[in-house]
């Protein structure tokens, strides 16, 4: 049961930023320096220059200010507040399941920085060198997804300074869950569902690896989750390809997903 809890609470943040992706871009993002990119058919934005992961990180920054980003943020927030209570039984059921220490091993190196950050590195830089821009501009949406992703969650770190469940320092929220979410967000934004629905599923089993090593709270995954969706919009504005919105509606005794198509 409390599995189950910690899954419905971190797929009910995905579906919720789904919808909340789809309201985000500006009527005039064509307008944007962010032109839409598509691996096929559609033609090619200008290859990225080798700065413009720095040079358009203003324009991102301005996004992560948007309303809708900052009403999503203060709902993600008031879930993790209340999770809040229910942290030490859930984190410690998930640990002490020794059935879950096989299939949750590889989740930590996963969402690791190198692994997440090298990454988008490789696509960026292997989309120069082949001559692939929308290779080149998924990977700079990539690495500055990464880049806003850590920074905002290592000063939330600092400014919080909450103890892990396994004792060590600075576990809300979590980074390695901020980062895989940032990439899946970034992902789902320019293919789709059918890459974003792995990709998503991929976030979360890493942010469940993090319950099951004991080194984070679900709290501390559930916020991470947010900044990491938050970032990866931010720095896609325009390149939405949404084929379905999922969204929570309440239900008779319960809650349900809607999926709607767009």
């Amino acid at each position: 049961m409390i599995r189950r809890e910690v899954f419905m609470a971190v797929f009910l943040l995905i579906a919720t930023a789904s919808r909340a992706g789809a309201q985000i871009a500006p009527a005039s993002s064509a307008e944007e320096p962010h032109a839409q990119t598509s691996p096929v058919g559609a033609t090619e934005s200008p290859m990225p220059s080798w700065w413009s992961i720095f040079g358009d990180l203003p324009h991102d920054l301005r996004h992560m200010s948007d309303r809708t980003n900052l009403i999503w943020l203060g709902g993600a927030g008031a879930a993790a507040l209340a999770m809040h209570r229910f942290d030490a039984a859930i984190t410690h059921d998930v640990f002490t399941a020794d059935d879950l220490d096989l299939p949750f091993e590889a989740g930590s190196p996963l969402g690791s920085g190198w692994v997440e950050i090298g990454g988008a590195l490789g696509a960026f830089v292997g989309g120069k060198l082949i001559g692939r821009p929308w290779v080149a501009h998924v990977g700079s949406d990539l690495v500055r997804a990464q880049l806003i992703s850590g920074i905002t969650t290592r000063g939330i770190k600092v400014a919080v300074g909450r103890r892990r469940p396994d004792g060590g320092a600075q576990s809300f929220p979590s980074g390695h869950t901020s980062a895989a979410f940032a990439s899946a967000t970034v992902l789902e934004r320019h293919f789709g569902w059918r890459i974003g629905a792995p990709a998503y599923a991929a976030a979360m089993y890493v942010a469940t690896a993090r319950l099951q090593e004991n080194h984070h709270y679900p709290s501390d995954v559930i916020f991470g989750a947010a900044i990491g969706i938050v970032a990866g919009r931010s720095v896609t504005v325009g390149h939405e390809k949404h084929r379905f919105t999922l969204a929570p509606v309440a239900v008779p005794r319960g809650i349900g997903i809607e999926v709607m198509r767009r």
